[in-house]
């Protein structure tokens, strides 16, 4: 096994990524994906070409380049609306991971010749007797094994993460070292290949607007919104809601969308008592491992911004399970993923469907 085609995005991390392979003495080339056909401030596919061009100039590889925007479209992200228009809150960037990026793109890298891909992500993986674990990336702050937990045995055993095991600031240091042009790019952040959006004007474009009451906890009709597709529970801000709306004060946040009658209904406080539950129960399990935990005590997140919270799974089938937390969780999302943790060691997830006290 010597050679390796690693996805270059334009971005920091895939470069130095590149440069890390070529040193442990691979034969490297480049692919870089365009994924969405438009070209924006939003989404600068043209701009991350030339950064990723630059790179493998610097490098001395060969880039290759391929658009799996109606992959894209008709898998990750006509779902991403379906959820939406639910009223859920869905996150593409793991569907992305699991249909594109590590079935599209390594299929495609496979048939150029390639032994295995590679990508910038900030995690690890490593073999143990015939099994590959999926592990947290060194840098917590940037680790990214929630949005990968979907993959399967296969694909992780066909992928190589050269920077799991680093900092991002030795990331950049060697960026600027090496010569790249990006070495101090923003960070990619919103949605996967579309980038950062206001979420409601984005979805607009998509979805048409279903305005509706904006009601307090206790039934009081306080203000209207634009479709309540728009929102996720615990949003406060771009509520619209002025803080004379009752008597108390405090910023107000969504406790829970009621699709039947199309009301956001709100409260008062971040320490709310409807926005914290200890009880979820969630579909479509899937276990890197090809097995569920055997264990009580795990972690999860229920976002990938959350802190790893102590759990245990309650109820589990082939299609379904039930967690219970030790303290009760802010926010939880349906159609966002639950994601289990034994230590660093990523062991699958789940699709939030309810939540309960």
């Amino acid at each position: 096994m010597n050679r390796i085609i690693i996805g270059m995005s334009g971005g920091v991390d895939s470069a130095v990524a590149a440069s890390i392979l070529i040193e442990q003495g691979y034969e490297v080339e480049a692919l870089f994906m365009k994924n969405w056909e438009e070209e924006s401030k939003f989404c600068s596919a043209e701009k991350d070409y030339k950064d990723a061009l630059q790179a493998c100039e610097v490098l001395g590889i060969r880039i290759h380049s391929v658009n799996f925007a109606k992959e894209y479209w008709d898998r990750v992200f006509e779902h991403f609306l379906e959820e939406y228009n639910n009223g859920r809150t869905p996150n593409p960037d793991i569907l992305c991971n699991t249909e594109i990026k590590f079935k599209e793109f390594l299929n495609y890298a496979l048939d150029l010749g390639a032994d295995k891909m590679a990508t910038g992500h900030y995690v690890r993986s490593h073999e143990k007797n015939g099994e590959m674990f999926l592990q947290k990336g060194t840098d917590r702050k940037k680790d990214q094994s929630y949005f990968l937990y979907g993959l399967d045995q296969s694909q992780i055993s066909n992928a190589i993460f050269p920077i799991g095991g680093l900092e991002k600031s030795y990331i950049r240091k060697q960026a600027k070292k090496l010569g790249f042009y990006n070495y101090d790019k923003k960070d990619s952040v919103g949605i996967c290949f579309i980038g950062e959006r206001n979420i409601k004007e984005f979805l607009k474009t998509y979805i048409p607007s279903s305005p509706g009451d904006i009601v307090s906890i206790n039934g009081e009709k306080i203000g209207k919104h634009d479709g309540i597709m728009y929102y996720t529970i615990g949003q406060r801000k771009g509520l619209g809601i002025g803080g004379g709306a009752t008597n108390d004060s405090g910023a107000w946040y969504v406790l829970n969308k009621d699709t039947i009658n199309n009301e956001l209904i709100v409260g008062q406080g971040h320490d709310h008592s409807a926005l914290y539950h200890k009880r979820l129960k969630a579909s479509n399990p899937h276990w890197i491992s090809k097995k569920a935990p055997e264990k009580d005590s795990l972690h999860a997140k229920i976002r990938y911004r959350a802190n790893d919270m102590p759990c245990k799974i309650i109820d589990l089938d082939t299609d379904n399970l039930e967690v219970e937390f030790e303290y009760p969780c802010f926010a939880i999302a349906p159609g966002q993923s639950i994601v289990f943790y034994d230590k660093d060691i990523c062991l699958g997830g789940a699709i939030i469907e309810s939540y309960s006290n």
